[in-house]
């Protein structure tokens, strides 16, 4: 399980949904395009779902659990590189399309 952390907030994501989520939001900040991501809270933060405005003004840091970059899936990147660029922001999916769950989620101080 690796984690996000962008501001004050920290959000754990298992390491190769984390990988593909990487890649889609440097792909954005690169263009210096600022984007809304939303994810399934994990059960042991109360089942709800979550909200982040990200913008490249801000540093963003990604911590992986192992030390092997996963496979990429095309497909899988492609959907989320999608749904980046909607009005509804970069909604967090996994590979089969269903809405992905964070592992666990910190505000830092």
């Amino acid at each position: 399980m690796g984690s996000m952390a962008h501001g004050n907030i920290a959000v754990d994501f298992e390491d190769r949904l984390l990988s593909h989520l990487q890649i889609v939001i440097v792909q954005r900040f690169r263009r210096n395009e600022s984007l809304l991501m939303s994810w399934l809270d994990a059960v042991s933060v109360g089942d709800g779902r979550s909200s982040l405005w990200l913008t490249p003004a801000m540093p963003v840091y990604f911590k992986f659990a192992g030390s092997r970059v996963p496979v990429i899936d095309e497909q899988w990147l492609q959907r989320l590189m999608e749904s980046a660029r909607s009005s509804t922001g970069l909604v967090v999916t996994a590979p089969g399309g269903e809405l992905a769950r964070a592992m666990g989620s910190v505000r830092l101080s």
